[in-house]
C-alpha cells in the first residue's frame, strides 16, 4: 500500500522524527488506516468457558516417559501413511490394539524418541530475540513480582543487573553458577544445544565441506550457507534461524563473531563441523504508537511523546509479526529440505527440541504443535489455553487479550490452567503457503496505555494467537520446570539459580516453585546442554577432554 492511499497526512516534523527513530512509516500508516477502516473490528475479546481436558488426542501429556508406558495412541494406517510421507521410518516391535475394527499403535517414550531422533536433522531451530534487557532488569518491574521475594534477591540483583541493561536478552547470562559467577548466555546454551544433537546424530567435521579457519577461530562449514555450491550437495542439520530488531540485530551478529570461540561452543563445532554461530535472520520493524482511546476517532499517530510536540513513540508491533518478517527465511528453509521449525523465545533455558514431541508431530500430520505447562503464581505474562464458547481450543494472552484477574477466577472454580510456554513446532509444508495469510489474518489488538511517554495505545500481534488459524494442533502437557523456565524479568532468572529459596520471609509458594525450577534448571544444564558441575561452576566436559 502506498503512503498517499493511507489516511492520515504526516506533519512533516512528525515524518522526520518517525525516520530518525527507525519506524516504518508505511507499515505503521497501513496498520492505522485499517484499523479506522474497521478492519480489527471482528477481533473480539475471548471469553473462556473452561480449560481443555487432556485427552491424548488434541491435548497430549508427554510427561510419563517410563518404560513400555504408552505415552501416544493412533491410527496404524494413518500413522504408516503420514511417516511414510516424511521419509521416517517406524521401529519394529511397536504394540497394537484394535478398536473398533481399526488397527492403533501404542507408542511408548523410547520407540517415540527413536523415530523423532530421525526428523531432528530436518527441524530448524528458531528464536525471537525481542529487545534489549533495559526492562529485563529493571527495578521497578522486578520488584512487582513480589516485594518479599525482591528483598530477598536485591543483593543478587544488585551484583547482576548490570551484566544485562542494554544488551538483547539472549546475550545475558542465562543462570548463575553456585560460585556467583555469571553461567552461559541464552544464546550460547542453545547453540550448544544444537551442536550436543549433531555430535550424538553422528556428525563429523569430515562429512562437511568445511571452510579453513580464519584467526583461529573454528572452522566454517557450508551446511548453512544459503547459497549454493557447484557440484558440492548441502547437508543441513538443525538450521538456525532468529527474529532480531532494528535495535539488537547488529550487536547481536557482532556477538556471534565472538561466540564461534566460545569454550561451549568451539569443540564441539571443530568435532561436527558446523558453524556454531550462523543464523538465519529476520529483522522486525519499528511501528509507531497511537493515539489513546479517550480521543475517539479516528486514530491517529500518537504525536507528543513526552509531552514534545510532532514526537513519535517507536514501539515494537509485538513478535507475532515474526510470520510477516521471517517468510523469506521460512522459505528458505524449506527449499533446503527442512521440514518443521520450533519458535520459542530467546529467555526459555528449557526451549529445546524434543524427539518425542516431533515424533508425535509427524505421526500425527497435524500443521503445529505447542508445549503448556501448568501455571505457577508467577507466570502472570503470556498465554493460556482455553475452551471458548464455540468449544474450540484457543491461546488468550494475560494482558492484551485477557485480566490475570480472570485467570485467577478460572483457577478459583477447580480449573488447572494450562500455560503457554510459548514454544511450538510448525510443519513447514502448511506454515509456508499461508505465510500471507497467517501476516494478514492474526489479531492486531489495540491496548491503552498510561506510561511516562504519555497516555497512547499500543497495536500487537501475539504469536501464539496463531492457533486460531489453524485447523488443528497439538497441545503437549509439559514438565514445567524442565520446559518453561522462562525469565521475563531478571528476578526470574536469580530464583531459577537458587536465589531467595531457602529466604523465610519468601511466601512459601514462591520458595517451593524457585527450589522446582531450580532442580529442573540443574537438570537442563547436565542432561540437555552437557555440562558438568566442577567446584561450583557448571563447565562443558569436553574442555578437560582435548
Amino acid at each position: 500500500m502506498k503512503e498517499a492511499q493511507l489516511h492520515q497526512e504526516i506533519h512533516p516534523d512528525l515524518r522526520a522524527d518517525m525516520l530518525a527513530k527507525h519506524i516504518d512509516i508505511e507499515l505503521a500508516l497501513s496498520i492505522l488506516d485499517r484499523y479506522n477502516r474497521g478492519e480489527f473490528d471482528h477481533v473480539e475479546k475471548i471469553v473462556p468457558a473452561g480449560v481443555p481436558p487432556v485427552d491424548g488426542i488434541h491435548v497430549v501429556d508427554v510427561r510419563n516417559r517410563q518404560a513400555n508406558t504408552t505415552l501416544f495412541k493412533f491410527p496404524k494406517r494413518e500413522a504408516l501413511q503420514n511417516l511414510a510421507e516424511r521419509n521416517v521410518k517406524l521401529p519394529e516391535g511397536i504394540p497394537e490394539t484394535t478398536e473398533s475394527g481399526a488397527a492403533y499403535l501404542l507408542l511408548d517414550a523410547a520407540k517415540l524418541e527413536a523415530i523423532g531422533r530421525q526428523i531432528v536433522p530436518s527441524c530448524a531451530y528458531g528464536v525471537l530475540n525481542g529487545g534489549s534487557a533495559t526492562s529485563y532488569a529493571d527495578l521497578r518491574k522486578n520488584r512487582a513480582i513480589d516485594e518479599a521475594l525482591f528483598s530477598a534477591l536485591k543483593p543478587a540483583f544488585e551484583r547482576y543487573s548490570g551484566l544485562c541493561r542494554d544488551l538483547p536478552k539472549g546475550l545475558t547470562p542465562a543462570y548463575i553458577n553456585p560460585d556467583g559467577s555469571p553461567g552461559a548466555s541464552f544464546l550460547e546454551l542453545k547453540m550448544r544445544a544444537r551442536l550436543l544433537a549433531a555430535n550424538r546424530a553422528g556428525f563429523a567435521a569430515s562429512d562437511a565441506l568445511v571452510v579453513a579457519p580464519e584467526n583461529g577461530s573454528a572452522p566454517r562449514s557450508s551446511m548453512l550457507s544459503t547459497e549454493a555450491r557447484a557440484g558440492q550437495p548441502e547437508r543441513l542439520f538443525m538450521p538456525l534461524y532468529q527474529m532480531t530488531s532494528m535495535g539488537n540485530h547488529d550487536q547481536l551478529l557482532s556477538a556471534y563473531a565472538e561466540l564461534s570461540s566460545s569454550p561451549f561452543l568451539s569443540t564441539l563445532s571443530l568435532r561436527t563441523g558446523l558453524d556454531a554461530a550462523q543464523w538465519l535472520s529476520g529483522k522486525q520493524p519499528l511501528i509507531a504508537a497511537y493515539t489513546h482511546s479517550s480521543e475517539g476517532m479516528p486514530k491517529r499517530i500518537f504525536d507528543r511523546a513526552y509531552g514534545k510536540e510532532h514526537s513519535s513513540l517507536a514501539l515494537p508491533g509485538g513478535h507475532g509479526q515474526c510470520f510477516m518478517v521471517l517468510a523469506d527465511t521460512f522459505r528458505a528453509l524449506q527449499q533446503q529440505g527442512i521440514r518443521y521449525a520450533m519458535l520459542s523465545n530467546v529467555d526459555n533455558l528449557g526451549a529445546f527440541i524434543d524427539p518425542v514431541e516431533l515424533a508425535i508431530l509427524a505421526i500425527s500430520g497435524r500443521p503445529a504443535g505447542f508445549d503448556f505447562a501448568y501455571r505457577t503464581p508467577i507466570d502472570v505474562k503470556g498465554g493460556i489455553l482455553v475452551r471458548t464458547q464455540d468449544g474450540t481450543k484457543n491461546v488468550v494472552d494475560i494482558g492484551p487479550a485477557i485480566d490475570i484477574k480472570e485467570v485467577e477466577t478460572l483457577e478459583k472454580q477447580g480449573e488447572a490452567i494450562l500455560f503457554n510456554c510459548a514454544t511450538g513446532i510448525f510443519d513447514l509444508e502448511w506454515l509456508v503457503p499461508n505465510l500471507e495469510n497467517i501476516a494478514h489474518s492474526l489479531p492486531v489488538r489495540f491496548t491503552d496505555q498510561v506510561k511516562d511517554a504519555g497516555s497512547y495505545s499500543q497495536a500487537e500481534q501475539v504469536t501464539w494467537e496463531i492457533v486460531s488459524l489453524l485447523p488443528d494442533f497439538v497441545a503437549f502437557a509439559v514438565n514445567k520446570e524442565r520446559r518453561f523456565l522462562a525469565a521475563k524479568m531478571l528476578a526470574e532468572m536469580l530464583l531459577t539459580s537458587g536465589f531467595g529459596n531457602d529466604v523465610p520471609s519468601v511466601p512459601e509458594v514462591l520458595r517451593q516453585v524457585g527450589a522446582a525450577l531450580h532442580d529442573g534448571q540443574s537438570w537442563l544444564l547436565q542432561n540437555v546442554y552437557g555440562l558438568e558441575l566442577v567446584n561450583g561452576c557448571w563447565v562443558p566436559p569436553e574442555i578437560f577432554k582435548n
